[in-house]
């Protein structure tokens, strides 16, 4: 569509909606910026989100915080209007390949891994999409024969069009979003839509032990490279006697990833068969990897106390994040879970949570949810706030424990986002005192 003078408007004036609207005035587009909170931003004038906004519109571009399903938007499909997503929009101007990376868990680092490979082998490339950079953003850096490496939700394939990545990912599809795609069937659709506009000559790096990024190898053109953690794929990456090996040679062992959990070994294994697709070498992809420093709130390490260590799992959002961070270590945990609840079944996490917590810390506005789906497991403990429960595990922690933060739900009922959350919890840590809180124990 030819932009030039066309009128737009941009519904959701999040960090992605307004990374739109500056990219559509320069396109030469006459905006209008529609948000249900008209909250104010420099150079940009926010109306309120009304039928009439969308009258005279000729394309309509959705930040991925706004439902597609929206009872006015209907209604412009049916008068014709195309209706967008902000990654769509981008993609029309992005110069360069596009590697797009999905999944329930593991995006972020994943998509930081990878760019950080690239960066350290020297292949030029540029990170942003879900995480950090909005995709609008990254148009004016994009040049020919640069990666754009772009973390990818569902909110944001589901209204993609054209988009089409060269190399695309399927880490993992687990329960998530159920509160807004209604079926897990809508949400896995969503995911899928990454591969569909594939051509020969693309690829498609799929967990094989993943039901359902396994279905995905039927859907595009896209050549398919697999990575395991249970068996010997090809071709791809996998796990074999501490060892990942990566299409046939051993690419470095287990114990040189810098990063817990076999979760993170699936990520290095993406991450490592992306980078290869890419042009790194097998000793380039290793060296990489072990200076990866790692991805703020996610099994972040805080802090020793006493004997107790803390970690700030606050990206775990959904169940499936925090059953992955309960299986990184070994036991004597003290798990901080709650917030907003996504219509999650917190059930799955009572036999973990029996085999290593010693308590279940409850906070936010799902604690009444999870307490009753969870009764009976572990021992519970209602602290309603983050300060509250980080106060009891103090107090009553031994030496040899563990406090995790891994809430299993989003973080919108106390915080702005997951990461103000996670910083909220470092900043309540790091003023703890010396003295450790066994001492209460007589």
């Amino acid at each position: 569509m030819k932009l030039e003078g066309a009128k737009v408007v941009v519904v959701g004036m999040a960090r992605s909606g307004v990374a739109a609207v500056e990219l559509l005035r320069e396109k030469g587009a006459s905006v209008r910026a529609v948000d249900q909170n008209p909250l104010s931003e420099p150079g940009i004038h926010i109306e309120p989100q009304t039928e009439e906004s969308f009258l005279d519109a000729q394309m309509i571009v959705l930040s991925p915080g706004v439902p597609p399903d929206l009872d006015v938007l209907e209604g412009a499909r049916q008068r014709g209007i195309p209706v967008i997503g902000d990654l769509e929009l981008a993609s029309w101007y992005l110069e360069g390949e596009i590697i797009g990376i999905t999944g329930s868990n593991g995006k972020t680092t994943t998509t930081a891994l990878t760019g950080h490979i690239l960066g350290q082998t020297g292949i030029p490339a540029q990170v942003g999409g879900n995480i950090g950079t909005p995709p609008a953003s990254l148009v004016r850096t994009s040049r020919p024969g640069q990666w754009n490496v772009l973390e990818l939700s569902s909110f944001q394939l589901e209204t993609t069009d054209t988009f089409r990545a060269h190399i695309g990912a399927a880490l993992n599809v687990t329960p998530d979003h159920l509160d807004r795609h209604g079926t897990m069937e809508r949400y896995a659709d969503a995911k899928g839509r990454l591969f569909d506009t594939q051509h020969p000559g693309d690829f498609k790096v799929l967990n094989a032990d993943d039901p359902i990024c396994e279905s995905y190898a039927r859907r595009g053109d896209g050549a398919v490279v697999w990575f395991s953690s249970t068996r010997e794929i090809s071709p791809g990456s996998f796990l074999s006697q501490g060892n990942i090996v990566l299409n046939g040679t051993a690419l470095m062992k287990t114990s040189e990833v810098p990063l817990r959990g076999t979760h993170n070994l699936e990520n290095t294994m993406a991450a490592a068969a992306m980078a290869s697709l890419a042009g790194a070498t097998h000793a380039q992809i290793r060296s990489a990897v072990m200076t990866f420093p790692g991805v703020e709130h996610r099994l972040e390490f805080v802090r020793r106390l006493a004997g107790v260590d803390w970690y700030n799992d606050s990206k775990a959002t959904n169940v499936d994040a925090t059953l992955k961070a309960i299986a990184a270590f070994e036991g004597g945990l003290w798990v901080i879970l709650g917030g907003k609840d996504k219509n999650s079944d917190y059930s799955i996490l009572a036999s973990p949570l029996r085999a290593k917590a010693r308590e279940a810390l409850l906070i936010g506005a799902a604690a009444d949810k999870i307490e009753s789906q969870l009764r009976g497991s572990v021992p519970l403990m209602r602290c309603g706030t983050l300060g509250a429960a980080v106060a009891e595990a103090h107090a009553h922690a031994k030496p040899g424990d563990t406090v995790l933060l891994a809430p299993a739900c989003a973080s919108f009922d106390q915080f702005e986002n997951f990461e103000q959350r996670g910083r909220e919890f470092k900043r309540l840590v790091a003023q703890l005192p010396e003295s450790g809180g066994e001492m209460q124990h007589g």
